[in-house]
């Protein structure tokens, strides 16, 4: 038997205690706001000098600009909306010229046999 022990088994490492028996970890957020107290904010990240909140899923610029990424896509689908409506309006003035310029034409072509006609009438005289 050896004087100092086995110095090659280690000791056997005590038991863990066990995991808290609260059942807060299981209330959804509303409820731990309600129960506890607890008031959460957005999620915010600042990145250099921009800063970030997480709000309604998506991840709003607040100091990169006046303007928030919610605005930029509604200004996008608008702008997109307006350029659909201006090709549109290009569309209708082509088709207007094009019936103008034909109506012209067909006046053109009843003026001058008006005449053809006035001078011949003439000439029988």
């Amino acid at each position: 038997m050896p004087l100092f022990g086995n110095i090659f088994s280690p000791k056997k490492t005590p038991p863990r205690k066990s995991a808290s028996l609260s059942n807060l970890h299981t209330l959804d957020r509303s409820t731990r706001e309600i129960e506890l107290g607890l008031k959460y904010g957005s999620p915010v990240m600042n990145i250099g000098v921009q800063s970030l909140t997480f709000e309604d899923g998506q991840w709003i610029s607040e100091s990169g600009g006046n303007v928030s990424g919610k605005e930029v896509q509604r200004l996008k689908k608008r702008n997109l909306q307006l350029e659909e409506e201006n090709n549109l309006f290009r569309l209708k003035i082509e088709v207007l010229l094009e019936m103008l310029s034909e109506s012209t034409a067909e006046t053109h072509l009843i003026q001058k046999e008006l005449e053809d006609v006035r001078s011949n009438s003439r000439r029988k005289k």
